[in-house]
């Protein structure tokens, strides 16, 4: 399904400058409402090392009311987070009624680097696909809409910008060993990658892959698959 993506796709920087005010505009249109209603809505990113993620939530929240919404970054769980269920750390900060929350990693984590690194068993990343959409439709049924997207560069975009943080003194220190170190395992996480969109890409919490060799096509389509999400909500 990945090398099927077109990553050739972009758009100049005059037109999405125009192109993102006004997508903003619609989404921050639909939050007040969605806010008004009482309606929640959890956004999940996930994709490649570099691939956009931070860049990608600044834009889809810098012009929302800060009071609406919570970004969440996840990481190894540890201490009190490692003694409990994998998800329950995420429990903790699925959006309220009206709020808008978004997920900078997130549940997938099992199914992806916990599976690749062998950081749980084989039958806890399986059973894992069961148990996420679970998850997932529990909140739907509570009445909250939740849109996911995997950000998609392939290996040669990952090694420009790697190389282009490296000489950046305000950038570098998003440049670790284990970015580096996952790099050399890009087959089998795309293989985790693959697994998990077919197997939790569901009615009520679909997959968006974005195709993001192009930071500006990437950011509008997110913008736009949201907003359009919670239009027809």
């Amino acid at each position: 399904m990945l090398e099927l993506l077109d990553l050739t796709q972009s758009i100049p920087k005059e037109k999405y400058e125009i192109e993102i005010k006004k997508w903003q505009s619609r989404l921050r249109k639909q939050t007040d409402r969605f806010y008004n209603e009482k309606k929640s809505v959890l956004v999940v990113f996930e994709g490649w090392d570099a691939a956009g993620k931070g860049g990608s939530i600044k834009r889809l929240t810098e012009i929302l009311d800060p009071r609406g919404f919570t970004v969440s970054t996840f990481a190894a769980p540890t201490g009190e987070e490692a003694r409990h269920h994998y998800l329950w750390r995420f429990w903790r900060v699925v959006p309220k009624a009206g709020q808008i929350a978004v997920f900078d990693r997130s549940h997938y984590g099992r199914v992806l680097v916990e599976r690749v690194e062998g950081f749980c068993s084989t039958q806890e990343w399986r059973r894992a696909y069961k148990e996420i959409n679970e998850f997932e439709w529990q909140l739907s049924n509570f009445g909250t809409l939740v849109v996911k997207f995997w950000l998609h560069i392939d290996q040669q975009e990952q090694l420009r910008r790697f190389k282009s943080r490296e000489l950046d003194p305000f950038h570098s220190y998003k440049l670790t060993e284990e970015d580096w170190r996952n790099r050399e395992k890009w087959e089998a996480y795309r293989e985790a990658v693959e697994e998990m969109v077919e197997k939790t890409s569901t009615f009520w919490a679909p997959w968006t892959v974005i195709e993001a060799n192009n930071k500006y096509f990437a950011r509008i389509k997110i913008i736009q698959t949201l907003t359009k999400a919670m239009e027809t909500t």
